[in-house]
């Protein structure tokens, strides 16, 4: 198996899709970037084009040497290349060190986060990406069906923990689709690109946020049965105490959770306690 069937790697090279990866972040020329898995460079020519600041992270040790040398060669100063894994690197703290990073009042300076994902850690990269303290806007090109559980709206097939996980504390928009073709190689599935900016209101504090995502995965893997069954098994709460506490939160207890919005399953982990 190839270097690039391991890691997942599909490369997009095409210039007018790259460019509107680009517009996506809705860049300035003051940004920080954060490029998970630059590969072999075609995005980050793209932003470094723009003016922005890139912090460019690839797994591969070849094609981060290949960066290096494309690095030294334009002699920029707006480019930090870093070896190794998205998953386990400190973002924040790369960005807060950086030498392409200038100073900030911020502890961690403002920054953006871009990146064409392997679809199989999207997930973990998503989680990671919105932990505290969170970028002004993340944006991954990523399978269809995940952008498409991202995005979901309340009743919708889709719908589910993720969404609800990622919409709380984010306004999601699914941008455009991008065929197998696109990419070399061809995955065996079709693309799209999500732009995911952090609400000025979360639903839940970053403290609350990991209990609200275990207690809507809960809620999640009953999501057929009647939402007082759903709590009750969900709280461990007797049923009197449950159909209480959704009358005054005015939940119908016979509804369905896929049906509830992000605000109302925010409310029920606040009644929760």
């Amino acid at each position: 198996m190839s270097r690039q069937q391991r890691l997942g790697q599909h490369f997009l090279s095409d210039p007018r899709l790259l460019s509107k990866i680009v517009d996506a972040l809705d860049p300035t020329p003051e940004d920080v970037v954060v490029e998970i898995g630059a590969g072999k460079g075609s995005l980050t020519e793209q932003l470094l084009a723009r003016g922005l600041r890139v912090i460019a992270i690839e797994k591969d040790r070849r094609l981060a040497g290949e960066l290096g040398t494309q690095k030294a060669e334009r002699g920029t100063q707006r480019l930090t290349i870093v070896h190794g894994d998205a998953l386990q690197l400190d973002w924040h703290a790369l960005v807060d060190t950086g030498s392409a990073v200038p100073r900030s009042d911020f502890r961690v300076p403002r920054f953006k986060i871009v990146g064409n994902i392997p679809y199989a850690i999207t997930s973990p990269l998503i989680d990671k990406a919105l932990t505290p303290p969170l970028p002004e806007r993340i944006v991954f090109l990523v399978q269809r069906e995940v952008a498409e559980r991202l995005a979901a709206r309340p009743g919708s097939r889709d719908y589910g923990a993720l969404s609800v996980g990622v919409q709380a504390t984010c306004r999601v928009e699914q941008l455009f689709r991008v065929k197998p073709g696109a990419f070399h190689p061809a995955p065996r599935v079709a693309s799209a690109l999500v732009r995911l900016t952090p609400r000025q209101d979360p639903l839940v504090s970053a403290e609350q946020l990991g209990a609200f995502r275990a207690f809507v995965t809960a809620c999640f893997t009953r999501r057929r049965k009647q939402l007082r069954n759903v709590v009750m098994a969900a709280t461990g709460r007797p049923a009197a105490a449950v159909l209480a506490g959704l009358e005054r939160l005015g939940l119908d207890p016979a509804a369905r959770p896929e049906t509830l919005r992000p605000e109302a399953f925010a409310r029920l982990l606040r009644w929760r306690g």
